[in-house]
């Protein structure tokens, strides 16, 4: 009986992920338009059309290169302090990054070794973003774990 049960117990885990698609962006761009295309709205349609398919599609997102601006809380205290663009949309696109994290269940993973060089504080970095030791290993264990790689310069 012990034996049947484990088998339905573990049948039930595997037909769970059926239907499971997974996708990793590697977000390299500092172009708000290629953020707000790729990004915003991409992963937004995306998600939808899994979801359309009674499918799910569980996206995580890699932060490096000159995507960092993005998900920095105050922009005075940070690199971006004079990108005035970025200042301008600052507001907008702080609401809508959130609204990824929890609405649609994006898992944002920033890479602390640039961080660290461009002197960005953890303190003044979104609360839903985790951070990872650098890009390569975040990309490396997403690929490992069978997610899709994406790249968006």
């Amino acid at each position: 009986m012990k034996k049947w049960l484990l088998v339905l117990a573990l049948s039930g885990i595997l037909f769970a992920e059926e239907g499971v698609k997974q996708v990793v962006f590697d977000l390299k761009t500092g172009s708000i338009e290629t953020f707000e295309k790729k990004v915003l709205q991409g992963i937004a349609y995306h998600k939808n059309y899994y979801e359309g398919k009674l499918e799910k599609l569980d996206v995580a997102v890699v932060i490096h290169g000159d995507a960092y601006k993005f998900f920095v809380k105050d922009l005075k205290d940070s690199p971006y302090k004079n990108d005035q663009v970025l200042a301008a949309a600052h507001d907008q696109l702080s609401k809508r990054i959130a609204t990824m994290a929890a609405t649609y269940e994006v898992e944002f993973l920033m890479c602390e070794a640039t961080m660290t060089k461009l002197k960005i504080d953890k303190s003044n970095v979104y609360d839903y973003v985790k951070l990872i030791p650098n890009s390569t290993i975040g990309l490396i264990d997403k690929q490992n774990d069978h997610f899709a790689y994406i790249p968006i310069d």
